[in-house]
């Protein structure tokens, strides 16, 4: 039995299209992945490095930020302790060496503040930004990914419509040149896309490589400047404590304790004098029995209505008894 045109032309395709399906699946002669496969593992390794990126340099973020309020916190503290000793020199007034050291004391240690609030600007600037924004970067990486799987699978969805296609209707020629040409088409835009994202997780890694070396130099460069200017401060403040005189302290306290003996005495008759005064002030008067009793008893005083008749009663007593006598 002869065979059609057209099955001649079907059997001699069949070989090139099993060929084409062993390539498409990475199973060709010479043992090689096929395109599409390669683009994938791509794919994959640039969305495995912006998520390591996205995850590591959002947890440095949140530890730097948590870093920089913390000294913020001790700045705040620092004041506040230089604020506590001005207001203690300011009621001191027995110890004037103390009071003069503690000023200078106080001075030096709010100059430390002011250079923890330089490194905590100069933190939030050139640390605590770059590290912030790598949020938005790792997002519009992830976009451009988004865009470059979309392309390929456009290009997969391309090749299997030209295999079902060549399937079911080999012979249709029109129908296949154009599967095969939106193949093309779809090969060459996912080919772009591919050299796309090689270029963007190459930029990216640069970008990371780089940014990550000058946050890391700026971080240590702030907390050197920082400490060199805080040794400088605390030397100060060391040099104002060991200026302490403390034996002008001890005198001018006892001075102001022990006053000398003359002064002490006149002290001692004000202080009697006073209790005299208020004593005499605070007695109560005296009874009218009292007064009675402690009146004198001279014969130009006229005796009271009580007086006489206690005197009269012996009187009579006494001429009854000389009249008793005469009888």
């Amino acid at each position: 039995m002869s065979r059609t045109g057209a099955e001649i032309r079907a059997s001699k395709q069949k070989p090139n299209q099993r060929s084409w399906i062993k390539r498409m699946m990475g199973n060709d002669s010479k043992g090689q992945s096929s395109p599409i496969i390669i683009s994938e593992n791509k794919v994959k390794l640039i969305q495995e490095r912006i998520n390591l990126v996205e995850r590591h340099f959002g947890q440095l973020c949140d530890d730097v930020a948590s870093y920089t309020r913390k000294c913020a916190r001790l700045r705040d503290k620092g004041d506040q302790i230089a604020k506590d000793l001005v207001d203690y020199t300011d009621a001191e007034t027995y110890n004037p060496s103390m009071v003069r050291s503690l000023s200078e004391f106080a001075s030096n240690l709010s100059s430390v503040q002011d250079y923890r609030q330089a490194q905590v600007t100069r933190l939030e600037a050139k640390v605590l930004t770059p590290l912030a924004n790598y949020g938005l970067k790792c997002k519009q990486a992830k976009n451009d990914i988004k865009e470059g799987m979309k392309t390929q699978e456009l290009e997969v969805n391309q090749r299997k419509k030209l295999d079902r296609l060549r399937q079911k209707a080999p012979a249709n020629r029109a129908q296949l040149t154009m599967a095969e040409t939106e193949l093309q088409k779809a090969s060459v835009k996912a080919s772009a896309v591919t050299k796309n994202l090689e270029q963007l997780i190459d930029k990216f890694e640069e970008e990371k490589l780089k940014d990550l070396k000058k946050i890391l130099t700026d971080f240590v460069n702030i907390e050197m400047i920082y400490h060199a200017k805080a040794l400088e401060m605390y030397t100060e403040c060391f040099q104002n404590i060991k200026s302490f005189d403390l034996d002008e302290d001890i005198e001018e306290f006892r001075s102001k304790m022990q006053p000398s003996n003359s002064a002490t005495r006149m002290n001692m008759v004000r202080s009697s004098s006073y209790t005299s005064l208020e004593s005499a002030e605070d007695r109560p008067p005296p009874s009218n029995l009292r007064r009675q009793q402690s009146a004198p008893t001279s014969r130009n005083v006229t005796p009271t209505k009580s007086a006489n008749t206690s005197a009269s009663l012996p009187l009579k007593s006494t001429m009854d008894s000389r009249f008793d006598c005469s009888v």
